[in-house]
């Protein structure tokens, strides 16, 4: 759950410390860990890490000092989480990825444990508005729109342009079952239309960072022309994370809505299991070996990403665990190429972007409808599989 949070002047200066301090710990540690390695070839774990806190608290009183040990604790945790996956990665022959330092801009949020001294969430309830209590910054006002459900395990405090917000993870959150319907549905997401159901139902594809292209333009080329480390550079900065994070809430509520539409009409959602990230892979390749169509490719990711696929199927998923419904995924292969009349396959069937007319016995539909009851046959015959099992 994210709530808005309203600090006063001297609380937001106190929260932007608190960052850089959580920042600083962060690389500290990175090269804590490098440098064992480089030089003795030992491995520093968290637990290691963890026992020096306390005498990096005591050495730096005011400044590591002032903050909540339990936050440092999540700190440290974070650096172990990332060479956590980066030795996974390796393990798997990926892109490894290797861990780094974390630049001024590039750390904007902190973790605490909500069952220690060091947050507290509803601090003053006797007051009519909620408040977040955090060591070494105080009682910080709260904006919150709706009700917390369950027990809060950590809290997190997020810095987005220039406004502040909590996130709460809970524990033993009670489910909020819908009443049963009896409608089942496919779904395919797309460009053109960001979702097509197998009853023939289409929510269009707002395109909201095509929409704000052009402003968002501007604002990247008046950085552009900025001198570094000068105020006016400071605001533009400003200007551009603005127009970011308003793109990024705008795909959030479309997500939110076209999923809760889903959720609330059926029993039963297949849709596909989509590799977002091996799909939007880049097709410039290299020098020697130059990709082919890279300006179409590039286009084609663009769109991809702004559509917002992934976040979509995010979202759907918690929806219709919380609601109880039924959520099927299923491979994509040639979804789109096969007749949903016939079951003839081709790629030839798919005439263009709308239009799909099979080859073998001439139906004709909209080529995201097929798709889409395709989607939903293949999610029913992989439950029935699943049931006989």
């Amino acid at each position: 759950m994210k709530f808005l949070l309203r600090p006063t002047a001297r609380q937001a200066g106190a929260l932007a410390a608190c960052l850089e301090d959580h920042r600083q710990l962060y690389n500290a540690a990175l090269e804590h860990r490098r440098t064992a390695y480089r030089q003795a070839g030992a491995t520093v774990r968290y637990s290691d890490q963890s026992a020096e806190l306390k005498e990096i608290r005591k050495a730096d009183q005011e400044g590591q000092g002032r903050w909540s040990a339990g936050s440092q604790q999540q700190t440290l945790r974070r650096l172990d989480k990332a060479f956590t996956a980066f030795f996974r990665r390796v393990k798997a022959g990926g892109r490894p990825g290797y861990p780094r330092f974390k630049g001024k801009g590039r750390f904007d949020n902190v973790e605490w444990p909500a069952r220690k001294n060091g947050a507290c969430w509803d601090s003053q309830p006797h007051e009519r508005t909620t408040r977040l209590y955090l060591l070494g910054i105080g009682h910080v006002r709260v904006h919150q729109h709706r009700p917390v459900r369950g027990v809060v395990k950590t809290i997190s405090v997020k810095r987005e342009g220039p406004r502040w917000f909590a996130i709460l993870a809970c524990d033993e959150v009670p489910a909020e079952p819908l009443p049963a319907t009896g409608a089942i549905v496919g779904v395919d997401v797309g460009v053109a239309s960001l979702v097509t159901t197998s009853d023939g139902e289409h929510v269009a594809n707002p395109r909201h960072l095509r929409s704000s292209a052009d402003r968002l333009a501007v604002a990247q080329r008046d950085l552009a022309r900025c001198t570094r480390g000068s105020n006016r550079r400071r605001k533009a900065v400003r200007r551009v994370a603005e127009w970011k994070a308003k793109i990024r809430r705008q795909r959030l509520d479309t997500a939110h809505k076209t999923a809760l539409g889903l959720v609330r009409a059926h029993d039963v959602i297949v849709h596909e299991r989509l590799r977002i990230a091996e799909m939007t892979r880049s097709a410039s390749g290299s020098r020697e070996d130059p990709g082919r169509n890279v300006a179409q490719k590039t286009g084609l990711n663009r769109s991809i990403l702004d559509a917002g696929w992934g976040v979509l199927l995010t979202v759907l998923a918690y929806k219709a665990e919380s609601a109880g419904r039924e959520l099927i995924a299923v491979n994509p292969r040639n979804t789109s190429r096969t007749c949903s009349a016939c079951g003839y396959c081709a790629a030839g069937n798919r005439v263009s972007q709308a239009v799909f007319q099979c080859m073998a016995c001439g139906h004709a539909a909209h080529a995201d409808i097929n798709a889409a009851i395709n989607i939903l046959r293949a999610g029913l015959a992989l439950r029935d599989a699943v049931d006989a099992a």
